[in-house]
């Protein structure tokens, strides 16, 4: 039986064609069909903003609560008047920076924006993404396109075609490939309140990067049960094996004798020659890590581990990002305590 705050299991039965075809992706999203695409940060699954049928199969295949909006991408600082109203003079300078790019922004919604996808409120969450592929498919389809991430609630997001076509290839008309997601973690959302700036989410545009414009920002730490803006659930991102975050996975795995464990490790991998490890970046770049994280994540996941430590990251830059995702990766019950792990 369904939960009464999420939508119903799909019922669809398609096969999912990875393709490079702006073409039918268009075609289909004329149709009213949901179409998977890629971003900078991960691929999303898109529909038209004011199609209500297109926009509830959204909800359908990732099996998403309907209180949670989604994103609405726009190809133009032009097409901003469809989706959004009275749009505070920062908003203007932090898109002159970060648009096109991975910075989702807040506003109060144009009436013609569907309430499914502003989850019943009066505001919308917009950016202009930076991939071509996309940039190319809003200007071909004509209209903005909701998008959240291309996998089933809760779950690890994508990065390529295949991570989608992993978890939705009979679900789909359409998985248009891109390539790999270059930034690798979700956009950076942000709001307005009394002319400052308030974080929602952590993401691809670090904190630093957005004092370094409009000065001081507020961060809302505050995971909501009924968010104002995607990714503000407190369990998200999340990976099927029980994954703990550690200051020192060695140190960790080792009072965990005798279990199957794998590592997700910043940049050291020497140290862990006893383990399974995935090393984010070797060079220790915090962009490169980002860009690799869920790609093993997914790699891990499919291993069979009875666990799975991650390394927690330092607390500056991206790497407040990285610690964001993995922190909400870990909020799962789990028997694995040892001391130094942070849950």
């Amino acid at each position: 039986m369904n939960h009464p705050n999420f939508a119903p299991i799909a019922t669809l039965n398609k096969r999912g064609v990875v393709t490079k075809s702006i073409k039918k992706a268009a075609f289909y999203l004329n149709k009213g069909e949901v179409v998977a695409i890629p971003t900078e940060t991960v691929y999303g699954l898109a529909a038209s903003i004011y199609d209500d049928s297109a926009l509830k199969k959204i909800f359908e295949i990732k099996q998403r609560p309907f209180f949670n909006p989604l994103i609405v991408h726009i190809d133009s600082m032009e097409s901003m008047d469809k989706v959004a109203k009275n749009v505070p003079d920062k908003a203007y300078l932090l898109a002159k920076h970060f648009w096109p790019g991975p910075l989702t922004m807040i506003f109060e919604k144009n009436e013609m924006v569907s309430n499914i996808v502003t989850a019943n409120k009066n505001t919308v969450a917009v950016r202009i993404p930076n991939h071509p592929i996309a940039l190319e498919l809003i200007k071909e389809v004509g209209f903005p396109l909701a998008a959240p991430s291309a996998n089933p609630f809760g779950s690890i997001s994508p990065t390529t075609a295949k991570h989608v076509e992993k978890y939705f290839k009979n679900q789909l008309e359409v998985i248009l490939d891109g390539g790999m997601a270059a930034k690798g973690i979700e956009s950076t959302i942000v709001g307005f309140s009394k002319n400052e700036v308030v974080v929602y989410r952590l993401g691809s545009v670090s904190i630093e990067m957005l004092e370094a414009v409009v000065g001081k920002v507020k961060i809302r730490k505050k995971l909501e049960k009924q968010p104002i803006a995607p990714g503000m659930l407190e369990r998200h991102y999340a990976p099927k094996t029980p994954m703990i975050l550690s200051a020192n996975p060695l140190n960790s795995a080792l009072n965990l004798i005798g279990k199957n464990i794998g590592l997700l490790v910043f940049k050291e991998k020497s140290v862990y020659s006893d383990y399974y490890t995935e090393v984010l970046s070797p060079t220790g770049d915090f962009n490169e890590a980002a860009k690799n994280l869920y790609a093993a994540m997914h790699q891990l996941d499919a291993m069979g581990f009875d666990l799975l430590i991650a390394e927690k990251f330092p607390d500056k830059g991206i790497g407040k990002s990285i610690n964001d995702r993995l922190l909400r990766a870990t909020k799962k019950e789990t028997n694995f305590t040892p001391n130094n792990i942070f849950i």
